[in-house]
């Protein structure tokens, strides 16, 4: 029997978490948070306008100068700080994200091991990454170049509510270390995780204004933060995206976009089966599904493909799911009604038009009101919803293909690619695979986890799914504007006073074609 679940306790904390960061707001004119779970009320944030917007753009320009001109050592103390209370403190934060997303402890724990990760490793490398590099010159001898990186400003963060901890802080971290200030809007669903892990970088040293969040309606303070900031970070919905990067583009600033998926797994003839079942169940399961690079595409060769999809289906059907704060749970909780009904929808429409449903395939309002069964189908054609529209959910199409090249053709007929998986006991194989895949992140033996924890590589999408990349030198770098300052010695590039441009021009030629063939010079 699972323990009673604190509400009492974490609606304190919810209230003592926005009355520090906003003071005392009226009830009436507020967003109310309600646990997916059960639907009990958590909280309630205040419903902020383009206005409070406006003064929290204002108030981050004064502060972003005093912190960028912080040595990078003292700002990144700050950030391994943060890391250290954020792993002292993983019970709170754990709780917390669960009650405000529905997703299974081992889920949200993905999420602190993941910030935890980006903390460290853009701590330690980031002052690499801003290093300033030297150039060729136009010139050799005589010109030298130097390329600096200067902090853009104010960065705004939109987050979305399934990884409401990691996708509001990890992209913020590396431009708080190069030297930004941040405005970050998180979901209206999961505000109070982002208000925790920013408290806990202001305890952790960070200078209040330097990293401000708001709270209220995405269409209302969307344009606002848009309107004010010098670069946007945005993770949603492709439909979204595009409307934050017309607005982006229309005041000449950058924007990085992780947008939608239609992701595949890729076994192979000669896949471990077993490895790859158990991937299949973390890849297309994790957070009820609700993953951006989650699973909901699998393509199986036809030699393993009943055994496959009879294992497959015994470990699905198995699955617990469950309400509460143990890690027996194994999987959770849809997020709200509409992720509910886009997943009622798709399965009720694909089974309608003749697909099998070999697992799951219902919603569960006897565990909470939220709650649909990890589902597999087969038999899934062009002609269903499912077949290549985003779910978002706990529910997968598996396919019988009769090669590699037949499953690299299925996987990549698709306008998304930002995740893909391959399963083969050859690595080299695995490899040569998954080149071949229109995705920005393709993981061999593994689901999703391994390329999205490298985070010295680069993670984004390709096609439909995004614009830009987190994670790796980009990761950091795109926070910054580069300049290139060149030094010219002696005499400027041109011919000097009185020398006849001819023989200045065949000079200038004849040098050319020398240094062309000298390896040092090219």
């Amino acid at each position: 029997m699972s323990a009673p679940i604190p509400y009492d306790h974490y609606r304190c904390l919810a209230q003592r978490l926005t009355e520090e960061t906003f003071g005392a707001h009226d009830g009436a004119d507020a967003l109310i948070v309600r646990t997916p779970w059960t639907g009990e009320v958590l909280g309630s944030v205040p419903c902020l306008t383009p206005a409070d917007v406006q003064s929290a753009v204002l108030r981050g320009r004064a502060a972003q100068p005093g912190w960028a001109a912080r040595p990078f050592a003292e700002r990144a103390q700050i950030v391994k700080r943060f890391h250290d209370m954020l792993l002292a403190r993983e019970a709170t934060i754990l709780d917390l994200m669960q009650l405000e997303t529905g997703k299974a402890r081992k889920h949200a724990l993905e999420e602190i091991l993941d910030t935890a990760i980006v903390a460290r490793h853009y701590s330690i490398h980031g002052e690499r990454y801003l290093r300033a590099e030297r150039r060729r010159g136009a010139l050799p001898v005589l010109t030298s170049s130097r390329e600096y990186r200067h902090p853009r400003g104010l960065v705004g963060v939109i987050a979305p509510w399934n990884y409401p901890l990691s996708l509001a802080i990890t992209d913020a971290l590396p431009a708080l270390l190069a030297g930004n200030a941040i405005i970050l809007k998180p979901d209206s669903q999961t505000p109070f995780t982002a208000l925790w892990a920013v408290r806990l970088l202001v305890e952790a040293g960070l200078p209040a204004d330097v990293f401000q969040v708001v709270t209220g309606a995405g269409a209302e303070l969307g344009p606002a933060l848009i309107d004010g900031v010098d670069y946007v970070t945005f993770t949603g919905s492709t439909a979204t995206g595009r409307v934050v990067a017309r607005q982006a583009a229309e005041r000449l600033i950058g924007c990085s976009l992780e947008l939608g998926g239609k992701n595949a797994m890729l076994v192979l003839d000669d896949a471990n089966l077993g490895m790859a079942v158990e991937g299949a169940l973390l890849g297309c399961f994790a957070s009820a599904g609700q993953l951006c690079v989650s699973i909901e595409r699998i393509f199986v060769h036809q030699r393993l493909y009943s055994a496959f999809l009879w294992r497959f289906a015994e470990r699905t059907r198995a699955l617990r799911l469950g309400v509460g704060f143990g890690y027996d749970i194994e999987m959770g909780s849809l997020v709200g009604a509409r992720q509910l009904s886009t997943v009622s929808r798709h399965v009720e429409d694909a089974v309608a038009k003749g697909a099998e449903v070999e697992a799951g395939g219902r919603a569960r309002p006897d565990i909470g009101p939220y709650f649909y069964e990890p589902t597999i189908l087969a038999g899934v054609t062009p002609a269903m919803e499912i077949y290549d529209e985003e779910t978002f959910g706990p529910v997968v199409a598996v396919y019988p293909v009769a090669s590699a090249e037949e499953a690299i053709a299925s996987a990549n007929a698709s306008r998304y690619g930002l995740n893909a998986s391959v399963w083969t006991r050859n690595l080299a194989r695995g490899r040569a695979v998954a080149q071949r895949l229109q995705a920005g992140t393709v993981n061999v033996n593994e689901a999703y986890a391994a390329a999205w924890g490298s985070v010295d590589a680069t993670m984004g999408g390709v096609k439909d799914s995004g614009l830009g990349r987190r994670h790796g030198a980009e990761g950091m770098q795109k926070y910054t504007e580069p300049q290139t300052v060149a030094v010219q010695r002696l005499h400027p590039i041109d011919a000097p006073w009185g020398f006849p441009r001819t023989l200045y021009a065949r000079a200038m030629i004849g040098y050319l074609r020398v240094i062309r063939h000298i390896p040092g010079l090219r």
